[in-house]
């Protein structure tokens, strides 16, 4: 089973009752959305009340390095259906999927790490939102090549946060599910 970490979480009051709305229901009051920053080690997710900008959940979920590929993505499955299951979301925002040329291992993983976020979604029959980084980090900063501090005080202060969102991967999740909404990027798409 994954090790799904809760880092960031409002109190049991504040969140709503898993599965609580109908989607009909979502899409006429306030959208979820829930933001995942991919990766096969620590995928950081995060789920938004966008209309108040409130955080409802948020934290990563772990695979064990020591288990083969297809156990390690089993274990990720695992930790996004317990999100899933916990919240109804009515948008999926994922970071889309990039290269760079000195370390094409980490695109590889990623991707095998996002195919399984794409497949939780479609079984859910989720609209998805892919966003390339650069895209999220622009929207937030003014800086398409921001720094992981940068995104982490942009997210603070354009969330009202208490104190920093810790680790990256879950205030990079909650910039995503932010930027989904605030850009209006609410169907089916892919952000150039």
């Amino acid at each position: 089973m994954a090790n799904r970490v809760a880092a960031t979480r409002s109190p049991a009051a504040d969140r709503p009752a898993p599965n609580s709305r109908s989607r009909a229901d979502a899409k006429s009051s306030t959208t979820t959305v829930l933001g995942i920053d991919p990766g096969l080690d620590r995928t950081g997710y995060a789920v938004l009340n966008a209309g108040d900008r409130r955080v409802v959940d948020g934290g990563l979920i772990r695979t064990s390095s020591r288990l083969p590929l297809e156990r390690r993505l089993r274990e990720l499955e695992a930790g996004l259906e317990e999100v899933l299951a916990d919240h109804a979301i009515d948008l999926l925002a994922v970071e889309e999927l990039y290269a760079h040329y000195k370390h094409p291992r980490t695109a590889i993983l990623m991707g095998h790490a996002r195919g399984v976020v794409l497949l939780a979604a479609a079984r859910r029959g989720l609209d998805v939102v892919s966003l390339p980084a650069t895209h999220v980090k622009r929207t937030l900063t003014g800086n398409g090549h921001a720094s992981k501090s940068q995104m982490q005080r942009a997210i603070l202060a354009t969330l009202q946060l208490k104190e920093l969102p810790e680790p990256a991967d879950v205030a990079d999740a909650m910039a995503i599910a932010w930027c989904a909404f605030a850009t209006g990027r609410t169907e089916d798409t892919e952000v150039r």
